[in-house]
């Protein structure tokens, strides 16, 4: 497989609206436990391994995380429930463990595709967080060795296992809003603030940082970079974009059932605090170009107050109303002389919990299908995303030769891929 997958992936989008329709029902019949391993236990990472224990379908053999500071904290947790794990630093360890079945890879997004790549030759189930790729050329290799492999994959678009969401799109797609010729999508994140620069320090105790930085360039400690923050930095992740973006973006375009933009520009910057530490923008507009209508994302650092009153969302605007969806529910608010206005529809279940039980559902009846969030949809928003990103960084408006599975622009090109570092090189496709 090569670029020309991505085409290919596109069309996974069309098939999420028949994913969505049909939740699966647990396994009866199913007596024995799935032994997942954790890799990366911080933060998200945590859970969704509490999320994939809640199915009691499930039962966690091994952590392993660089920082054994959360190691120990992560362990010590488990053992005070009554579950006993191995605890590791190298995740390679894990993969050569023969009681795992199934591994959630929830590293900072640098790792994501060496990681994936191993645990998909090593025969391991793989929950991967998004976005699956730091890079497009990251998310056509991990496609690549999904095809090859025999395993099931999942990826953390958990929003796709809400029934709400499923609801909305029902709704979007009924043609009741009239043509739609706008749709927004946004995450402003008022809680977090800017950050504030701080010197370099020597590597905490406990922290394997080597295996932290893996193909990333090397630099000096800073806690900026660690854990959490690190995804404002070029070197391991994509900023508001990737992180939010995947989420939100993703349902902008099962809506409309689009893939390919024929266009991208995007502008922004960190206006919030131009001395700060973070390299990506804290405010950021993308507009995406499609035959008959555009998708514009936006973001925002430290305020709340984003369109319609909404920390984040989509909005599909139309000339008889506009539809509003987010995590919380979604609603319809009408033109003057549009059609009716629909209230508030309430999200009334746990999508992460219905993700888990979903991925447990499909690793037993061995079956990719039954998937709410396969690999190629993963794929696809990353990449998605991942445009806009690069839109920025350029500076330009850009545009995607469809044939050749590459941007036009030379400058835009350079970006196709992250570059590794320390001896690490991104894996063969073959």
């Amino acid at each position: 497989m090569n670029r020309k997958d991505f085409i290919k992936a596109s069309a996974i989008l069309a098939a999420s609206t028949v994913y969505l329709k049909s939740f699966a029902h647990p396994l009866t019949s199913f007596n024995q436990q799935i032994r997942v391993a954790l890799i990366g236990a911080n933060g998200m990472g945590w859970s969704n391994l509490n999320a994939l224990l809640k199915t009691n379908r499930a039962v966690c053999t091994v952590l392993c995380d660089i920082d054994e500071n959360v190691l120990q904290k992560r362990a010590n947790e488990l053992k005070e429930r009554g579950i006993e794990v191995k605890t590791c630093v190298d995740y390679k360890d894990v993969l050569r463990d023969s009681n795992v079945d199934a591994v959630i890879i929830a590293t900072p997004d640098h790792w994501h595709c060496l990681q994936f790549v191993d645990a998909v030759k090593a025969g391991k189930h793989v929950y991967v967080e998004k976005p699956i790729g730091n890079s497009i050329r990251e998310c056509e290799v991990m496609l690549a060795t999904e095809k090859k492999g025999n395993v099931i994959v999942q990826v953390g678009q958990w929003q796709r296992s809400q029934q709400h969401f499923q609801d909305a799109l029902d709704y979007v797609h009924s043609g009741k809003l009239g043509n739609i010729r706008l749709v927004k999508a946004w995450s402003y994140v008022g809680w977090k603030k800017n950050i504030v620069k701080k010197p370099d320090t020597a590597v905490p105790a406990g922290v394997h940082y080597d295996r932290w930085l893996g193909p990333a360039q090397k630099r000096a400690f800073n806690p900026n970079r660690f854990h959490f923050e690190f995804r404002w930095f070029w070197d391991y992740a994509g900023g508001l974009m990737t992180d939010w973006g995947v989420h939100m973006l993703d349902y902008a375009l099962m809506g409309m059932k689009a893939t390919t933009p024929k266009s991208i520009m995007a502008t922004g910057g960190n206006f919030a605090d131009p001395n700060g530490a973070a390299e990506t923008p804290d405010t950021l507009t993308a507009v995406y170009e499609f035959d008959n209508f555009y998708i514009q994302w936006e973001h925002a650092l430290g305020m709340d107050l984003g369109p319609y009153d909404r920390t984040h969302g989509v909005a599909f605007i139309g000339n008889n109303g506009t539809l509003i969806v987010n995590r919380n529910g979604w609603e319809v608010i009408p033109e003057k002389d549009g059609g009716p206005a629909v209230p508030l529809q309430k999200s009334s279940d746990n999508g992460l919990e219905k993700h888990m039980v979903n991925f447990v559902d499909a690793i037993v009846a061995k079956d990719k299908g039954m998937l709410k969030a396969p690999l190629e949809a993963g794929a696809h928003i990353a990449i998605f995303s991942q445009m806009g990103n690069v839109a920025y960084r350029t500076g330009r408006k850009i545009y995607w030769d469809k044939g050749k599975q590459r941007f036009t622009d030379s400058e835009a090109n350079k970006y196709l891929a992250a570059p590794y570092h320390n001896g690490y090189k991104i894996p063969h496709e073959s």
